[in-house]
């Protein structure tokens, strides 16, 4: 971990799942175990559907409401989309922007990502920006090359003062879904990259205090050997987030792991 005297950050981003009692049942066993996990920052990004039905369980504790996507707009003809204001209105922190799933199957660019973290930022949302490679990418050595292509664009036009509300996510894309997870070893090398690329960028300071989360078949088996790697700071959890017990073992791993290096 970057060991800035933060604990785990842990994101659960329950993708297109859950009825309203299944939500406001999940948020509810979340909030209970938040007794156990204080030194864990918890954020909990259910479908737009719910946001107000898990936003009302949330309410008074310390875990923060997400949403899964935004538009670039604030406001106009725009059918289908959901704005910034419209989220921060429903309680929300933080959003995700360039999930691999939006840029696989909904066409999410680079460009557009860029125009939705500036469009986040304006309404006081902390973006959890995602960036990562495909297998084919990882195999024939453009890992870096992918990633680096993203955070130069996703990123353009941010100052080192907005970067502080920016919230970075590098998801293997070859290890979301699939049951594969990239070794610890493999992953650390990615986010001390991406921790590299930041400090050129925008100075020694905010690299060293940037977060940069592991996204990618994460489980409470492996959570607690990654967060030992020194630049991973948490973790944006798909599938294992929907099961409660799942979810609270891998914030307790990491809390684990980083009891051990304070």
């Amino acid at each position: 971990m970057a060991g800035i005297g933060q604990g785990p950050f842990i994101a659960g981003n329950w993708k297109m799942h859950l009825t309203r009692p299944e939500a406001r049942a999940l948020a509810q066993n979340v909030v209970a175990a938040m007794p156990g996990l204080q030194e864990s920052r918890i954020v909990l990004i259910p479908p737009f559907t719910v946001l107000g039905e898990v936003g009302a369980v949330l309410a008074g504790s310390d875990v923060r409401l997400g949403a899964q996507d935004l538009f670039w707009e604030d406001r106009g003809a725009y059918t289908g989309e959901v704005s910034a204001p419209m989220l921060k209105e429903a309680g929300c922190a933080h959003v995700l922007v360039g999930h691999s799933e939006r840029r696989q199957y909904f066409g999410e660019t680079d460009e557009t990502v860029n125009r939705k973290v500036h469009a986040a930022l304006r309404s006081g949302l902390s973006p959890i920006v995602c960036v990562g490679e495909v297998l084919e990418e990882r195999e024939s050595g453009r890992t870096t090359e992918r990633i680096d292509a993203q955070l130069s664009a996703g990123l353009r036009g941010l100052s080192p003062a907005e970067m502080a509300g920016i919230v970075l996510a590098y998801e293997p894309v070859w290890a979301i879904g699939t049951g594969k997870t990239a070794s610890p070893g493999q992953a650390e090398e990615v986010h001390a990259h991406i921790r590299r690329r930041l400090r050129d960028n925008y100075g020694n300071d905010r690299a060293t205090c940037a977060i940069i989360l592991y996204g990618g078949s994460v489980k409470p088996a492996n959570s607690y050997p990654l967060f030992k790697e020194k630049n991973i700071d948490g973790f944006l959890v798909g599938g294992a987030s929907l099961d409660a017990a799942d979810f609270i073992g891998i914030a307790g791993e990491a809390l684990r792991a980083y009891g051990e290096e304070k």
